[in-house]
């Protein structure tokens, strides 16, 4: 195909057209991320309701978006939470309308967090880098859905510990259907379905054997699940380099978050985010890595 020539040609166009992309694309993550949760919350609550034939016992909000009649990732327009000035459309623009409005809400002037333009950013970097690794496939475009993921399990992690399944099945899925019809990844099947299923049971016997010995839960069942979507998109070769990775970045995350930042210890850490963090390295350097490792500790 013309297109196809044209961006093998001119790589430096895909990568620039990724990171365009990845950009409008971390606008819409930030919705996610802040939306998604409320939205499970309410459904959890609305169930619990049901099944105990009962009314909604907490007092109604006008703030509290739990108490919305309508709230999904579309309703209600993005607005200031503090103000409920109406956000235009050109206020919207990513990382642009943060530097054009000073980072503060064009009706109160209350400071936006400096968080919104720095996932845009940040995912327009993970994108190109996607675009400039695997080049004009169809690869790259289920990866970059694959990353996207990533970024909204490791958010909504942080600020909940909670891994969706509404994130977490469909990644599983698509990696098991690119791995099916062979777009590239370089990983058979077999391996992404023996990957899926040992990246899950492996942290549920951590997760018991963790349990049985302390009385307390180490991780969630997130976890489980994420890991075996990355084993569903990268084999079951890869697992143990994620769980390396990501443990001992987490433990290094931990132990600074104790000391310099007087965090509690007792308080609970999310380990999604050093999942996906080690799931990305590993899909972009992932054969470096491998080679390093073999040469240097496997004789």
């Amino acid at each position: 195909m013309a297109i196809v020539q044209f961006l093998q040609q001119t790589p430096g166009f895909l990568i620039a057209v990724s990171a365009v992309l990845g950009l409008l694309v971390g606008s819409f993550l930030n919705v996610v991320v802040y939306r998604l949760p409320i939205m499970l919350q309410r459904d959890w609550k609305q169930q619990c309701c049901q099944y105990l034939e009962i009314e909604d016992p907490s007092p109604a909000e006008e703030s509290n978006p739990l108490h919305w009649d309508i709230f999904t990732l579309a309703k209600p327009d993005s607005h200031c939470p503090n103000c409920g000035h109406k956000i235009k459309p050109w206020e919207n623009i990513p990382v642009i309308s943060y530097l054009a409005l000073h980072g503060k809400c064009s009706g109160c002037k209350t400071k936006i967090s400096l968080r919104y333009p720095s996932v845009e950013f940040i995912n327009s970097v993970l994108s190109g880098l996607v675009a400039a690794t695997f080049g004009p496939t169809w690869l790259t475009l289920a990866l970059l859905l694959f990353t996207w993921g990533l970024v909204i399990l490791t958010l909504i992690d942080f600020d909940h510990q909670l891994l969706p399944d509404d994130i977490t099945y469909p990644m599983l899925w698509l990696g098991l259907a690119v791995n099916s019809f062979d777009f590239g990844m370089g990983v058979s099947i077999y391996d992404a379905v023996l990957g899926s299923i040992a990246g899950y049971l492996s942290l549920w016997v951590f997760y018991w054997a963790f349990k049985i010995l302390t009385g307390k839960e180490g991780m969630g069942h997130g976890d489980f699940k994420l890991l075996a979507a990355l084993g569903a998109w990268m084999g079951w070769q890869s697992l143990l380099p994620i769980i390396i990775l990501s443990s001992f970045v987490g433990a290094i995350f931990g132990i600074v978050s104790i000391t310099i930042m007087g965090r509690d210890r007792a308080a609970p850490m999310p380990f999604g985010p050093f999942l996906a963090g080690a799931g990305f390295i590993m899909l972009i350097w992932g054969p470096k890595i491998s080679a390093i490792y073999f040469s240097n500790f496997v004789v």
